[in-house]
């Protein structure tokens, strides 16, 4: 691994563990504070919906000023919503804690494209499997540090101390950008750059393959944040789960995520190809969520069907995301990522808003037999994106 890429690995992990530490807190925060299901995952999804608004301009800020420059804003403001929600007592500040988290989420537009910067064609999928390992582990070691500084017991939890330790890590990040990270493009390169940038519908419109990776990413996640949103929430009304307890079977997932994006992927990419191998991750997603819809009071069930969604999600992710990659011709690759982060972003969006509106309307299992439906047209759409690709095509069409 470069040593560039090791440090962006290691900026990655901190980043979003301090994320990581408050995803089995926010939904018990919500209902101390007296909300329903569908305000907790709406104020879930309001996080993505800034991050959808933010993402293309932070990629395209990206390509002009460099990627370093957006991943310490971003870390900043980081750093200010964790604050924000250590005082929060009430759903008003803890919607303005999230709005501004999305907002400022511009890292991992970045942290892709500065990968993709470092690899070549051939290396790409396993450096975006670097980074999405760097993601699950963040959430892995995150989650169950979260639901432990917080405690067991609804009506005794801490959710102080878990915000505070998100506000050191992103400070911790924020210096290792600093003062250990390179910037990955030059000043010649981003001078090679138009002064906006393409615009996201400009891009989506001139190239087929990125619309389609796209609108599978739009699905695959759409239904990854219904099972991200719903699952504390239904874990908690099926068997009474605290957040520690939450934490841990989360820490399970990632920890599988983790092993198939930060090893498996570098074997089995080269092998199957990313499209296939990605499709592959979406039929063994969909399979998880379906288990885990059918399998009543049966932990084991449910720790089968989890593991299968935590293998099919850390085949998919890095496949995906080179993929996406692959659809740029280098100056623009940074508003290239933003556009596919964009994509995944408006599925946090619309997965936590249906999400309580399901698990309400039509019971309890019915987000996770909803999710398993919705990823199944992303197989084809993914294996249809793998005929084309920028760069082995000459440039003609191509935005400039």
């Amino acid at each position: 691994m470069k040593s560039s890429l090791k440090i962006l690995f290691f900026v990655s992990i901190v980043d979003v563990l301090g994320f990581g530490v408050l995803i089995p807190l926010i939904p018990y925060m919500g209902e101390r504070f007296g909300a329903s299901p569908e305000i907790i995952t709406a104020i879930l999804g309001s996080y993505s919906l800034c991050q959808f608004v933010a993402a293309p301009f932070w990629g395209r800020m990206s390509d002009r000023y460099g990627r370093r420059v957006v991943l310490m804003t971003s870390l900043s403001g980081a750093c200010a919503s964790y604050a924000i929600l250590a005082v929060a007592h009430g759903l008003g500040l803890l919607l303005i804690s999230r709005m501004l988290a999305g907002f400022m989420a511009g890292n991992l537009a970045a942290a892709f494209a500065y990968a993709s910067d470092v690899s070549t064609p051939e290396e790409r999928a396993h450096s975006m499997g670097i980074i999405g390992a760097a993601i699950g582990v963040g959430f892995m070691i995150g989650i169950p540090i979260g639901g432990t500084l917080a405690g067991n017991h609804f009506e005794t939890a801490n959710f102080v101390r878990p915000a505070l330790v998100s506000v050191a890590l992103s400070l911790m990040a924020l210096l290792l950008v600093k003062f250990r990270l390179p910037e990955s493009r030059t000043a010649a390169d981003r001078a090679q750059h138009d002064h906006r940038g393409p615009r996201p519908f400009t891009l989506l419109r001139e190239r087929a393959a990125l619309r389609s990776i796209a609108a599978a990413a739009l699905l695959v996640v759409t239904s990854y944040g219904i099972l991200e949103s719903i699952f504390v929430i239904w874990a908690f009304g099926r068997f009474g789960f605290g957040p520690r307890t939450v934490g841990l079977a989360l820490f399970g997932v990632s920890l599988l995520t983790v092993l198939m994006q930060g090893g498996l992927i570098r074997r089995l990419a080269p092998r199957f190809g990313e499209p296939l191998l990605g499709s592959l991750g979406i039929a063994s997603y969909a399979l998880g969520l379906f288990l885990v819809a059918v399998a009543g009071k049966s932990l084991v069930l449910v720790g089968v069907g989890l593991a299968f969604a935590g293998l099919g999600m850390g085949a998919y992710t890095p496949c995906a995301s080179a993929l996406a990659s692959k659809q740029s011709k280098g100056p623009d690759r940074g508003a290239v990522m933003g556009t596919y982060q964009a994509s995944t972003s408006l599925a946090r969006v619309i997965g936590p808003f249906v999400s309580g509106y399901l698990y309400e309307r039509l019971g309890s299992n019915s987000p996770f037999f909803i999710g398993a439906l919705i990823t199944i047209p992303a197989i084809w759409l993914l294996l249809r994106s793998g005929r084309t690709s920028l760069e082995t095509q000459p440039a003609a069409g191509a935005t400039k």
